[in-house]
């Protein structure tokens, strides 16, 4: 399709700095289309305030905010945690809001008849990947835009240029000009200093952190939370029910507080090269770490280690932008499966950046006292040694071979 042709595009639209330069330059380069700003709502918060002002004041016909909250905890985050899935130590983040997002943008586009769709991802990212990925599922014949991969802009500096010449209000300065992504689950960092491993991140920093406070400002008092579980998926919060969306945001008030939940690594991109970030991921971090818990005393030892390995290749699915696939149906099914008696109550102390295990009780517990006890049980000992002896044969036979005893 040749530019003159597209009349109407749909905007993946947070109003960061992106996507907030990219309203102008589609008007000048790509002969005036209609611009609808779409907004997935993913648990961002103030980011949304003054969204749809500032859309309009910079060419946009409207913006459409898409709820998108629930439906990105309750199919793509429980399934995760579930399934202990992490890349790297990275809590996946940003890779599980962008599959939602992309699915909406296609339902959208489609609905209003749009000739293509438009995303400020970089050409070095992940997130062009998952967008991409998304949108071929639900709109396969859409053409997409990605001005990063088109444009003579070659920094967030000259972005910040290109905004002061065209008008466009920016929330940051060049001091402050890191590159965050946010929703309910966690906060990035990347860019200016980080770009550096070698520099420190300043946690400290008035403004740096914005889910909670680094582990040196936390409380000297610890705080204790109860998590309860059915099937896996987190219930309650210290005994009182809520939806999953809700305890996440309530755990990542408490965590916040006590200075749980930050990262800083480098990670292996999905396009071939190495990126540092800081994660901040409050609430997540916790109830991943109430979940193993409760998996300790609920799951066989051979669905566990199972499920461990089956781990690494779902967080890489998710990473990668494959959530849409065969593969993420049926890794999700085993995880539901292996999940079904992951039920119970998690007891954990948090302090200054610390998740200290404090008990836990369930009804489908395979710990039995009686049997690991050290004192007087059932268990007959004397069975170990014909378990020992058929363990070893293989290892018996092959040194009494070497020793020409065989």
């Amino acid at each position: 399709m040749e530019k003159k042709d597209i009349k109407k595009v749909v905007l993946a639209y947070s109003g960061g700095l992106d996507t907030s330069i990219i309203i102008p330059w589609l008007k000048e380069n790509y002969n005036n289309p209609e611009i609808i700003a779409v907004a997935g709502n993913v648990g961002q918060a103030d980011e949304l305030e003054g969204l749809e002002e500032k859309a309009i004041k910079t060419g946009a016909s409207k913006l459409i905010v898409a709820d998108l909250v629930d439906e990105m905890v309750d199919t793509i985050i429980i399934p995760a945690l579930k399934m202990d899935a992490k890349y790297e130590t990275y809590l996946l983040g940003t890779a599980f809001a962008r599959p939602i997002i992309g699915k909406k943008l296609a339902e959208i586009a489609l609905a209003e008849g749009a000739d293509a769709i438009v995303h400020g991802c970089t050409g070095k990212g992940n997130d062009q990947v998952r967008f991409e990925l998304a949108i071929k599922r639900f709109a396969p014949g859409m053409k997409i835009i990605a001005p990063w991969r088109e444009w003579n802009i070659k920094s967030r500096e000259e972005e910040i240029d290109y905004a002061e010449s065209h008008n466009v209000p920016l929330k940051i300065s060049r001091e402050t000009n890191y590159s965050k992504d946010k929703n309910l689950w966690h906060l990035s960092h990347e860019g200016l200093d980080l770009e550096d491993p070698a520099n420190e991140p300043n946690y400290d920093k008035p403004g740096f952190l914005e889910m909670g406070i680094s582990p040196a400002m936390a409380p000297d008092k610890p705080t204790y939370v109860t998590i309860s579980f059915e099937a896996g998926a987190p219930v309650a919060i210290d005994g009182q029910k809520m939806k999953a969306s809700k305890i996440i945001e309530k755990l990542n008030k408490l965590g916040g507080e006590n200075g749980i939940g930050i990262i800083d690594i480098v990670e292996n991109r999905l396009i071939g090269m190495k990126d540092r970030g800081v994660y901040e991921t409050p609430g997540g971090t916790i109830l991943y770490k109430a979940h193993e818990q409760l998996e300790m005393i609920t799951v066989d030892k051979d669905t566990l280690h199972e499920k461990q390995k089956l781990a690494v290749d779902y967080a890489d699915l998710i990473y990668n932008g494959k959530w849409f696939s065969p593969l993420q149906e049926a890794l999700t099914a085993f995880a539901n499966e292996s999940n079904k008696h992951v039920t119970g109550d998690v007891k954990l102390k948090l302090y200054k950046g610390n998740i200290i295990p404090a008990g836990m009780t369930s009804p489908y517990s395979l710990y039995s006292e009686n049997l690991v006890t050290f004192g007087e049980s059932d268990y007959d000992q004397k069975q170990a040694e014909g378990f020992i002896n058929l363990w070893g044969l293989p290892t018996k036979v092959q040194a009494l071979k070497e020793k020409g005893l065989l």
